[in-house]
């Protein structure tokens, strides 16, 4: 290993960024928070959009924060949540603010790609779990209503790949991040030109795949100078959040589950090949790039994203708990009282959490939770039943038993959903570290500029790092109870949703 480095990682999530700045020494990476900031939807009369001029602005803000406090970063990287994008024009200006994923124009565009695609042709295309949300089925909806966007536009840019070109100067598609869209063929690995062409999506708009760890050039004069920063490395670690999290799983053996924890609980097995077959497709389990040549065989299931809307809803009715006080209210609560399909419908767009809980129970014919600590504990005990459901079908994929899971990101501070996940999946749980995708994507830097010569390196750097934390499983039998109830309900929604 070299001299010690400092790196500074951009790590923007779907309720919150930050800027991070980190030293590499021997092998011991420390992080420092150098600046924070809210993200989340904006509401204009066309829809719901990100807002990315203010997040380039904190982004900015965080840079010079860094250099203020004496650093001397050699990289900077940036990641962000999957499928959403941005559209130049052939000026490289930005075609309007990005849509938000939650925003309602792709409802019903999963039936409209079935017209043009079969189902079963666009999996054995792209390897992608079928959600709405999905790149795809957004450019579908452009396609549909508004297509004069495409005459205009030149290029096609992730979030990550947008703040990057703002930060570099250049465009680049990054794999993790373009594997989510449901565009990308990981077989020819490159654009699926006839999926596009067959969705009336111009295939002119899509730049070559850069691989995670490619160093992009160096910061932009503007930003230079605006920050007061040197010419530091602009690299593209693992632009996809959930790929830069998984460089960070303290892992010491190849036969381990994980769960990154969120407001989206993202669970698979990192393997060496995508898994196109029925049985996948079925499941619909999505295939999305990783660092150094893995995949992420997953699922992507509604995590936290109940209670951070149950306490948004109750914040609105001037009740502002904070999720120390909503997850001691679940863990009083009574037990088993019912279960819901956290990926149901109902459950997706934003709106009165509580409400909609409770009348997904009623509409399932079980008891209604009566108080805050019933209902969160109805979501935390289904996300656990959930996440065994999806244990059994990633296991039979990959052919191996998965042992032990480990849990990385913000969702590790739950220790209530912890336990309950070993209790349900009856496995042994690591968690942390709580700032993994920073921590993932700090470390793919110093691989690609040499500090670190392997994502084994980086693992083994995490392993000393940081301290973890370990859950063994408990009694079973409600669980056991509570998962055949689960299955009774919503086995059949498990294999398509």
């Amino acid at each position: 290993m070299s001299d010690p480095q400092s790196y500074i990682a951009v790590d923007l999530g779907a309720e919150s960024g930050r800027v991070v700045l980190a030293s590499l020494e021997g092998e011991i990476v420390n992080l420092k928070e150098v600046h924070r900031f809210a993200n989340g939807p904006v509401r204009l009369p066309d829809g719901i959009h990100w807002d990315v001029l203010q997040l380039w602005s904190e982004i900015k803000t965080g840079i010079a924060a860094a250099i203020k406090g004496g650093a001397n970063p050699a990289g900077i990287g940036l990641d962000t949540w999957g499928v959403d994008f941005g559209l130049l024009d052939r000026n490289r200006s930005l075609l309007g603010n990005p849509f938000h994923y939650r925003d309602a124009r792709t409802d019903g565009m999963l039936d409209e790609a079935f017209k043009r695609v079969p189902r079963a042709e666009i999996f054995a295309k792209t390897g992608i779990q079928f959600m709405q949300l999905n790149s795809l089925y957004q450019l579908l909806s452009i396609s549909l209503g508004n297509p004069r966007v495409f005459d205009l536009a030149e290029t096609f840019v992730t979030v990550p790949d947008l703040f990057n070109y703002w930060l570099s100067g250049k465009i680049a598609n990054e794999f993790t991040i373009a594997t989510t869209t449901q565009c990308f063929n990981p077989i020819q690995h490159e654009w699926d030109q006839e999926l596009l062409e067959s969705f009336g999506i111009p295939t002119r708009l899509f730049r070559p795949v850069s691989e995670p760890g490619t160093v992009l050039g160096t910061l932009n004069q503007g930003v230079m100078e605006e920050s007061g920063a040197g010419a530091i490395a602009v690299v593209a670690p693992a632009c996809h959040d959930t790929g830069s999290a998984l460089v960070a799983v303290p892992a010491q053996n190849q036969d381990f589950a994980w769960i990154s924890s969120g407001t989206w609980s993202i669970m698979g097995a990192e393997v060496r090949q995508p898994a196109l077959g029925e049985k996948a497709l079925a499941y619909n389990i999505t295939n999305e790039g990783g660092a150094g040549g893995t995949w992420r065989l997953s699922k992507n299931i509604m995590g936290l994203w109940l209670v951070q809307e149950c306490r948004r809803s109750w914040q609105s009715q001037g009740e502002d708990l904070n999720y120390d006080e909503i997850t001691r209210l679940a863990r009083d609560a009574k037990s088993f009282l019912a279960v819901v399909d956290t990926d149901a419908d109902l459950l997706f767009h934003p709106g009165d959490m509580p409400e909609k809980i409770c009348k997904a129970c009623s509409e399932s014919g079980q008891e209604i939770p009566q108080t805050k600590g019933e209902i969160i504990r109805v979501a935390l005990e289904s996300l656990a039943l959930k996440y065994r459901c999806t244990l059994e079908q990633i296991e039979e994929l990959a052919g191996k038993r998965l042992d032990p899971i480990h849990i990385i990101g913000g969702g590790t501070k739950n220790r209530l959903l912890n336990q309950f996940t070993a209790d349900s999946t009856g496995r042994p749980v690591v968690t942390g570290p709580v700032e993994a995708t920073a921590t993932g994507n700090v470390l793919m830097q110093a691989i690609a500029l040499g500090q670190l010569g392997s994502l084994a390196d980086a693992r083994a750097v995490v392993r000393k790092s940081f301290e973890l934390e370990s859950y063994q499983p408990g009694k079973r039998d409600g669980w056991d109870e509570a998962y055949t109830k689960y299955m009774r309900l919503f086995g059949k929604t498990s294999e398509i949703s």
